[in-house]
């Protein structure tokens, strides 16, 4: 294991970052806030994907205590001219936007409130590992307030621009089972069992070749916005780079020679 004093950069106490051979688990370590996310988090969710170990491959987000996180945490929010409000949007944007199109894939693990900037913390990741206790709601309308972490953009992607007004507009939550069908939830777990799952996949994603990941995390997103025709252009220009890349031919060799793992049902 590795402390996050080991890590390239330090981290604040709210953050604790670990490494177990090509995966490295970052905890939301404010369990007394229920995990609500400060500037000096957000911060460190930045410097954490600016910096992450050479020989990670994945990476596993999960919150101590209760929950993985109830948002923003609102008692810092001050008077704030909209000049100084863009800048504190933006360093949001600029964290999360580290963890979506980032080096590695990410794999977040959710349990009781996923709320408000928590859910758009785990939107920005790849894979979302819900345990049954979780529970997803964007309370921003009742507060007053806007979403400014991503959620406008990543969210209405995942579950649709009407799925979202309504639960700004009305207060809604989802279950984590409600998530499964929505999009918001990936893999449905038992309560205690979402760190292993989550761990398991990233350990599944960190044996893929690096230039797959790549592909699939930086390519993939975007040919989804693309016109059709430019969309193939990708498609066609990313699929050869990836069967071109050495450790692909070496795999697929071992495939054909029946050495490879087939698929199976698991």
């Amino acid at each position: 294991m590795m402390a996050s004093d080991r890590l390239a950069v330090s981290l604040p106490d709210s953050l604790r970052a670990e490494q177990q051979g090509q995966v490295t688990v970052l905890r939301l370590s404010r369990a007394q806030k229920r995990n609500a996310l400060d500037d000096e988090m957000v911060a460190g969710i930045d410097a954490f994907f600016s910096h992450l170990p050479d020989n990670t491959a994945a990476v596993v987000i999960c919150g101590e205590g209760e929950h993985f996180s109830a948002g923003l945490d609102l008692s810092e929010l001050k008077e704030r001219d909209v000049r100084e409000g863009i800048a504190h949007s933006g360093r949001w944007h600029r964290a999360f936007e580290k963890i979506q199109y980032g080096r590695v894939p990410v794999v977040a693990v959710l349990h009781g409130a996923v709320v408000g900037g928590g859910l758009e913390l785990a939107a920005a990741a790849h894979v979302r590992v819900a345990e049954r206790s979780a529970y997803y709601a964007l309370p921003e309308g009742s507060r007053g307030i806007y979403v400014g972490g991503g959620g406008s953009v990543r969210l209405p992607r995942l579950i649709g621009v009407a799925r979202m007004m309504d639960m700004m507009l009305t207060g809604r939550t989802y279950s984590a089972e409600e998530g499964l069908a929505i999009g918001l939830t990936t893999y449905l777990v038992d309560s205690g069992k979402g760190l292993a799952k989550g761990f398991e996949l990233a350990q599944r994603i960190a044996a893929n070749t690096a230039m797959t990941n790549f592909a699939v995390m930086q390519a993939l997103p975007r040919i989804a916005e693309m016109t059709p025709d430019a969309g193939f252009a990708m498609e066609a220009l990313m699929s050869s780079m990836a069967q071109a890349d050495p450790e692909a031919k070496a795999r697929l060799k071992d495939f054909l020679e029946k050495r490879g793992p087939k698929v199976t049902r698991s």
